[in-house]
């Protein structure tokens, strides 16, 4: 096991991981930018290292100070948590370049999965069925155009480097294509630094599925479930939940078999996500792969009672998995609520700031992750995520009610967040039904603002 290790993150995913580190008996070595000397990963960890100022690019993203920061203070391995360098392949290649362990896939790993084009080309070619499109990246508009006229609008321009719905846009008609794949391209640029673009025909009104898996360096491959993620904004995930409502023993078997398929074609190693799309007719598409721990991986934790995060330092450490597929039971359902800094009658605004009062649920069955304490301030330089409320109850009906109870008794002024329209949404009858796809949240917006301006919960 390993003695120390650095975590090349900051807020909940920090104190998540240095939690579990704590429990392993191995030390941590915070980062914080000028902002965020006074963080609450800051005075958990075993020492903290400011690594620069404010801007991203200068502190979490800054790969020379992280990696100074982890030789001067004795590490031997780099947890990069979620988003940041978690995904950049050439974070992880220096890593090891550095003589420190990456707890992650391999940089060639993430490099292949990273580009959306080529993931597709190498799912397609181990059997797991991908959404009709593009064979790669396409060369203009005008073969983007010649392919949506084979497979059918409405289609999607998706960024080859692309992730949390940025360098994406919907194409409908013929006329509208051209604007849109200057505009997609653009910001494929301006995020990702990579203008390359594929085509893929639009599911329309498909349920986000995704499966986790665990991969170790003994060749073990297993999957852990599913987690159903269509609440959604702006292609942003906002509840997750497990079982999904819309798996049948059968369908789930198959996913999960396709997953587990995914993830040995890749070669990988460490935990990571498998998300497809699932159709109305039942046909499911791989979308992508994750190569690092998820936002909402709480939800897996509470229905199976693994610790992902001990379970990627444990891989990463040169150990095989704790579990076999045949022992893995999912008990019970589990949901998640993210409690974001935004505004929603703003069209989702982030809205950061101090922390003037702060009360978490508790009880039975609830967790909260969150980096948040009393006259704290949330920064706006970064990521808009205040808190996650998870629970868990032996069947969705009870979990309902149990999340319903523990949004509250939360607490968080100073700023608005997304805590009153994720109550909201648990009254609206189509979820309780679980009947429900990505575009719910468009769907029912209005409805639940409506709800909200006449006090109806």
């Amino acid at each position: 096991m390993f003695h120390r290790i650095l975590i090349a993150n900051r807020g909940e995913i920090a104190v998540r991981v240095i939690r579990t580190c704590r429990e392993l008996e191995v030390e941590t070595v915070a980062v914080y930018s000028t902002a965020d000397a006074d963080a609450l990963h800051v005075k958990l960890a075993t020492e903290a290292v400011c690594i620069g100022p404010a801007k991203a690019a200068d502190s979490y993203l800054n790969m020379s100070a992280l990696l100074t920061a982890a030789l001067e203070t004795g590490c031997d391995a780099i947890h990069p948590g979620y988003g940041f360098l978690s995904e950049n392949p050439e974070f992880a290649d220096l890593c090891r370049q550095c003589g420190l362990k990456f707890i992650g896939p391999s940089g060639d790993v993430i490099r292949q999965m990273g580009n959306k084009a080529a993931a597709r080309a190498l799912m397609r070619s181990h059997g797991v069925p991908v959404v009709p499109g593009s064979e790669g990246p396409v060369s203009g508009p005008e073969e983007a155009a010649e392919i949506a006229e084979k497979i059918g609008y409405p289609v999607l321009l998706k960024a080859s480097s692309g992730g949390g719905g940025r360098g994406m846009r919907r194409v409908d008609a013929p006329e509208d294509l051209p604007g849109l794949y200057a505009a997609a391209q653009a910001e494929a640029v301006a995020c990702f630094g990579d203008g390359e673009l594929y085509v893929e025909k639009l599911i329309l009104h498909p349920r986000h599925i995704e499966f986790q898996i665990l991969a170790d360096s003994q060749g073990n491959v297993v999957h852990l479930g599913e987690r159903d993620c269509s609440i959604q904004r702006k292609n942003q995930k906002l509840i997750e939940e497990s079982p999904s409502r819309a798996l049948s023993d059968d369908l789930r078997r198959a996913m999960g078999e396709a997953a587990v398929k995914a993830a040995k074609a890749a070669g990988y190693q460490s935990a990571g996500t498998v998300e497809f799309v699932l159709a109305h007719d039942g046909s499911f598409y791989f979308i992508e792969m994750n190569t690092r721990i998820q936002v909402e991986h709480p939800v897996t934790e509470f229905v199976t009672g693994l610790d992902l995060i001990r379970e990627q330092i444990r891989i990463a450490a040169g150990l095989p998995l704790s579990v076999r597929q045949e022992d893995i039971r999912q008990d019970g359902c589990a949901m998640e609520c993210r409690i974001n800094a935004e505004d929603p009658r703003e069209g989702f605004r982030p809205a950061p700031g101090r922390v003037d009062f702060l009360h978490l649920p508790g009880g039975p069955g609830v967790r909260v992750d969150t980096a948040l304490f009393n006259g704290c301030e949330l920064s706006p330089w970064y990521d808009s995520l205040a808190a996650k409320v998870v629970v868990h109850a032996p069947t969705r009906l009870e979990t309902l009610r149990k999340m319903r109870r523990a949004l509250e008794e939360l607490i968080i002024e100073g700023f608005p967040t997304t805590a009153d329209l994720c109550h909201l949404i648990l009254y609206q009858p189509d979820f309780i039904k679980g009947r429900y796809d990505t575009g719910f949240l468009e769907q029912h917006m209005e409805e639940l603002l409506q709800w909200d301006c006449e006090g109806m919960k």
